[in-house]
Parts: structure tokens; sequence; C-alpha cells
């Protein structure tokens, strides 16, 4: 942006962070509600497997078969499980992860927002300093030229004042701009190392 004050780039990188902030909880109440259904599921196959008769007056292979399938049946049951609690670990790496983004984000904010604020004081005086300077020129010079034609000698004196007074404006000015352009290149390094 051209406009010196401006925070249209951090703002979007601000708001970028946290619509994934966002979507990073969805995943997480996602994988937590997954981790619910697995177990549910999970125990569901256990108990099946363990307390409905299935060939119980069945003989020889038949018999062994049917165990093997309800053996089975237990593992996959066990499976879930085992992938309920993968998935709560999952979510709570998730979790953790963006508990350590915000505690980060909200560090390089508050930086951020103190340069933001530091810039645009400076900015508002510079601008305030250049629109003296300039109303002093343009004011300054009129009442001069007036006073030209009546004291010679008068005008003499204001005009060594005003040139005085300008010198100083102008050599306040430049401070100003001076310091700016410091504001402005620090601002840019800590917006660069805030994006990265």
């Amino acid at each position: 942006s051209t406009d010196l004050t401006s925070t249209v780039g951090y703002d979007s990188i601000i708001q970028h962070l946290n619509d994934g902030r966002k979507n990073c909880k969805e995943f997480e109440d996602f994988l937590k509600e997954r981790a619910i259904i697995e177990e549910k599921y999970g125990k569901e196959l256990i108990n099946l497997s363990k307390k409905k008769p299935c060939g119980q007056t069945e003989l020889n292979t038949l018999k062994r078969s049917l165990d093997v399938f309800k053996q089975q049946v237990d593992k996959v049951g066990q499976g879930h499980i085992q992938l309920a609690q993968t998935l709560r670990e999952e979510a709570k790496k998730m979790e953790d992860f963006r508990e350590k983004q915000k505690l980060h984000r909200k560090k390089i904010e508050l930086i951020m927002e103190a340069i933001h604020k530091n810039r645009n004081l400076q900015y508002k005086k510079t601008m305030e300093v250049k629109q003296t300077c300039c109303c002093f020129l343009a004011h300054g010079s009129s009442r001069l030229f007036v006073s030209l034609l009546s004291h010679f000698w008068q005008l003499f004196l204001k005009l060594a004042q005003t040139k005085s007074a300008l010198e100083d404006s102008d050599r306040s000015y430049q401070q100003n701009v001076t310091t700016l352009e410091k504001i402005r290149e620090e601002w840019q390094k800590e917006h660069i190392k805030a994006c990265e």
C-alpha cells in the first residue's frame, strides 16, 4: 500500500492466523468426536463377541471357525479402541499446537501494535510540522510583502525572524521525516519477523 500508515498486509496475515486457529480447533473437535465413535464401536464389538452366543452347540471345525470368528471380532473391537486412543493423542497434540501458537501470536501482536502506534504518532507529528511549515510559508510571505511597502526596516527584521523560524521549522520537519523513516524501517523489520 502507498499509505505509510496502512496495516492491510499485517491485518491479512492476522486474519489468516485466526482462520488457521479456527480450522485447527474444528479439526481437533472432529478428532475427538471420531475417537468417541471409534471407542463406542470398539466396545460394542467386544461386548458382542463376549456376550452373544454364536454356534455353542456346534462341534469340531465349524465350532473352531465360529470361535476364531468371535476372536477376530474382538480384535477388531480392540483395534477401534486403540484407534480412539490414537485419535485422542492427535487431538491433544493439535490442542497443544494451538495454545503454543496463541501465546506466540499474542507476543508478536503486542510488539506489532506498539510499533504501529509509534509509527502512526510519528507520521501524525511529521504531517503537523509539514502543515505548519507550509502555512507559515504561504501566510508569512504574503504578510511580509504587504509590510514591505510601509515598513522597510520592520520588514527586514521580520524577514530575518521569518527566515530563522522557517529554518527551524524546516529542520524540525527534516528531523521528523528522518525519525519517521527509522520507525518505518524498524516496523518493516518487525513485520517481516512477525510474518516469518
